[in-house]
């Protein structure tokens, strides 16, 4: 909704037209973790961008895919700090199996998939991209803790409607859901996958999709990424 309408010429839908955002569902950020290819001295992000710099062959990070959010969070924090990170695109969860391996430096992928990993020590996550640190991982700095607020992002999955839905039938969607996400059952389900459940008023979901259009549609140009249809 957000991103996608940036990386394709032509979509056969209008993200902000053809959709009324009912509620956000959970919340969660990204993490920057790296594995055994990297030194094991390597224990900050100063310390991998320049191990990135002096390596730049090896500098390399997976996500789940080209034109993902993912890839530009990758695209944003190279330009901020000045080095070259180069992308290396998956399907699906593959990333983190190489990352283990030593195959790639680095991956961009929420909590989830690489948690156990970061919690054994076989990976090292170097920067959270949330507005605050994770309580699953509480030593790990935010990107705005270690100078580089132009990649804090908590990403979030949303509930949307096509646009001509009845305004009282989305109210009363949010209401049903946000009153979901506050039982026991659901706040233990979300935190099996690592995510943050949300319920935001529909009015600031509202906000919250245009304002993530505006703030990734520069990032993805400066990118010079497009996809093909």
């Amino acid at each position: 909704m957000a991103v996608v309408p940036h990386v394709y010429k032509k979509l056969n839908f209008d993200s902000l037209q053809d959709f009324t955002p009912v509620t956000t569902v959970c919340n969660f950020p990204f993490l920057l973790t790296v594995g055994s290819m990297v030194p094991g001295q390597v224990k900050t992000l100063a310390d991998f961008i320049s191990w990135c710099r002096a390596n730049p062959r090896q500098a390399t990070y997976g996500t789940v895919g080209a034109g993902s959010l993912h890839h530009f969070i990758g695209v944003a924090l190279s330009r901020a700090a000045g080095f070259e990170f180069v992308h290396v695109p998956y399907q699906g969860l593959a990333a983190v199996q190489d990352l283990l391996a030593g195959r790639i430096a680095a991956t961009i992928f929420p909590p989830g998939p690489s948690l156990s990993y970061i919690q054994s020590g076989e990976l090292r996550a170097l920067l959270t991209t949330g507005t605050h640190r994770s309580a699953l991982l509480p030593e790990v700095p935010t990107a705005r803790e270690l100078g580089y607020p132009a990649i804090e992002d908590d990403d979030w999955f949303g509930i949307f409607v096509p646009a001509k839905t009845p305004f009282q039938t989305v109210r009363s969607l949010n209401t049903a859901i946000r009153a979901a996400l506050k039982t026991d059952d659901v706040k233990a389900g979300m935190a099996k996958l690592s995510l943050a459940p949300s319920g935001a008023p529909q009015e600031e979901f509202v906000r919250l999709v245009r304002s993530e259009f505006d703030r990734w549609g520069p990032i993805v140009e400066a990118s010079g990424f497009r996809a093909e249809n």
